[in-house]
């Protein structure tokens, strides 16, 4: 993924850009598939919840899917529109309080006790590594972007955090025993670090 190409049978590809990875994980049907290793989860930005579809949702899915005629796909961007707005992206202000702010929510995934949550301290296995706060500072500039601002505010990284930082705070078996999960941790340091 980081390296943006594929080798197969010792020959490699470089992909071309844009480039994205998805990946689906089913936690109900393993067989077949393996955990991936830590270093390897955190080189995705981010890890979506996906739940079960509502009824109207799922009869639109039952219509596509079942009647037996071709999906129609329609292009919505063009890979210079993607290249684009990555570039307006990437140069959007950020304040400096935001990056403290950043650098202290990544932080107290390390060493909650430092952060004013010692009872986190027991719960956490590993915290979010370094790439996370690059993920964080990006996916908070698109954030932002979405929502048309040319500048992010401390709400883009609280509405952006969980799906960064849940596949990266690792929990222990004491977490897992009191059913706290990643997700309880990331809301936690969330309503403790104090925002600018």
């Amino acid at each position: 993924m980081q390296e943006k190409q594929v080798t197969l049978g010792g020959e490699t590809f470089i992909l071309e850009e844009p480039f994205l990875v998805l990946a689906t994980q089913n936690p109900i049907e393993q067989e077949g598939t393996y955990p991936l290793p830590e270093a390897q989860v955190d080189r995705f930005m981010l890890k979506l919840r996906v739940g079960y579809p509502n009824r109207e949702e799922e009869k639109e899915i039952m219509r596509r899917m079942a009647g037996g005629e071709p999906i129609s796909v329609q292009q919505v961007a063009t890979p210079q529109a993607i290249m684009e707005a990555r570039r307006h992206i990437a140069e959007m202000y950020m304040d400096e309080r935001i990056v403290d702010y950043i650098v202290d929510i990544v932080l107290a995934t390390r060493a909650p006790a430092e952060a004013g949550m010692k009872e986190l301290t027991p719960l956490i296995e590993f915290g979010a590594s370094p790439r996370a706060t690059i993920a964080l500072a990006q996916a908070s500039r698109a954030h932002a972007f979405l929502r048309g601002r040319g500048y992010v505010t401390p709400d883009d990284v609280k509405a952006i955090a969980p799906d960064v930082l849940r596949h990266r705070v690792l929990t222990t078996y004491e977490a897992e025993a009191e059913e706290v999960t990643s997700d309880d941790i990331v809301k936690r340091i969330l309503a403790t670090v104090e925002a600018p």
